[in-house]
């Protein structure tokens, strides 16, 4: 099924999307990192972007209709207006991308879109321009006028939204908070996802069942013991690493979780790998050790046998006490790229380009390959039954 993929970052999402069937016919990335990397995976012949086409150039400027149409469009436009770690001025942020999400599909009409956010843009804060995101993309062709501020166009989108009319170009939306962790991705990242489907297809759809547990992973550590049996851990690291777990035991536990597989930890994802100070750990790409770790308070890493903290790509580089591990012997060292990238779920064979700094901030930014998978592919099951139950004929007619 053909696609756009916007905002790419260092191909995330647009992985996860062509596993689950979407081809990409244009890659919009404004950042020549980002681009770099994806043209050296080009080069080396890495097979899933072989034929995407990369387009460096700021999505405002991209001509969406000379694509033709489209099945989905995807992306995940800069999250800093709403981050946490940003300046939180969403509306009024020059980085906010979502109105150019929003002409992007209201000029390809496609039957679907993903896009991905932070947890940020859910905050008390942001709660009505969070509503005016999800309003604009139910409703794209009802834009901004000039001279008008966007809570005014909130106003009429709420009054169209409650008017019961089904004329023109709309969209079944749904939004929801998800863990990555809750789908064996090794990493507590919490990412908001809006999918939509054209009102005319009258799709039924929801988010995937989460298959992992935090519930499952402590019975695997401390009812069974099989965790530790599986990595042939010590009887003196068990001890050790069962403290530091119960440390960091996380406060919101979901009970319901009967019959669902263990977190992935940081200890699943990267211990086949080399010491990245050995000599073995050159023959593993994006593996180079990197000083200067050290934590602080509030910044203390990640612990070996829990899921890592949540990535994050910092306003200038990585910041300081993040994107660490705690080893077992009590000290502390960054996260090589290619373990950072399998926190990622990126293949071993996917090459980030560009200095440690950058690439860390691709990975910080991007959306793991497995968490796009699952979503993607559950967009794409729904796409291809409707298909097949639509009768001929019936298309949305195009403007």
């Amino acid at each position: 099924m053909r696609s756009l993929e916007l905002f790419a970052g260092g191909g995330g999402l647009g992985l996860g999307l062509d596993l689950a069937g979407f081809e990409p016919v244009a890659v919009v990335e404004w950042d020549r990192w980002c681009c770099d990397t994806i043209r050296h995976n080009q080069m080396l012949g890495y097979s899933q972007v072989k034929k995407w086409k990369v387009h460096h150039i700021d999505a405002k400027e991209f001509d969406y209709a000379a694509l033709g149409s489209v099945e989905l469009v995807s992306g995940g436009p800069p999250c800093q207006p709403f981050s946490l770690g940003g300046k939180h001025l969403a509306y009024d942020d020059a980085r906010d991308m979502f109105p150019t999400a929003v002409r992007a599909v209201r000029e390809l009409k496609p039957r679907a879109f993903i896009f991905e956010n932070v947890k940020g843009i859910t905050r008390q804060s942001f709660s009505n321009y969070f509503h005016y995101i999800q309003l604009q993309l139910a409703f794209p062709e009802i834009t901004i006028r000039a001279q008008e501020d966007w809570i005014q166009h909130l106003g009429r989108l709420e009054k169209e939204k409650t008017s019961g009319s089904s004329t023109g170009l709309r969209y079944n939306v749904v939004a929801r908070l998800l863990n990555a962790s809750d789908y064996g991705i090794p990493q507590v990242r919490e990412r908001v996802f809006i999918v939509g489907f054209r009102s005319d297809s009258e799709q039924r759809w929801s988010f995937p069942n989460t298959t992992h547990s935090f519930n499952a992973l402590m019975k695997d550590q401390f009812g069974t013991g099989a965790y530790w049996d599986r990595h042939k851990a010590s009887r003196q690291e068990r001890l050790q690493q069962t403290a530091r777990v119960k440390l960091r035991i996380p406060k919101a536990v979901v009970a319901s979780d009967v019959g669902l597989l263990p977190w992935r930890t940081v200890r699943d994802a990267i211990m086949d790998l080399p010491d990245p100070k050995s000599r073995a750990a050159r023959a593993v790409l994006n593996h180079a050790f990197q000083p200067g770790a050290k934590p602080y308070p509030g910044h203390t890493g990640s612990v070996l046998d829990l899921p890592a903290k949540t990535l994050k790509a910092g306003d200038h580089g990585v910041p300081g006490g993040e994107n660490m591990i705690a080893l077992p012997d009590g000290t502390y060292r960054y996260f090589t790229v290619r373990e950072s990238a399998r926190l990622q779920t990126f293949r071993d064979d996917y090459v980030f380009h560009g200095s440690w700094t950058e690439t860390m901030r691709q990975l910080g930014n991007a959306v793991p390959v497995k968490l796009a998978h699952i979503v993607g592919a559950s967009v794409a099951a729904q796409l291809h039954s409707a298909h097949e139950k639509q009768p001929k004929g019936r298309f949305l007619r195009r403007a």
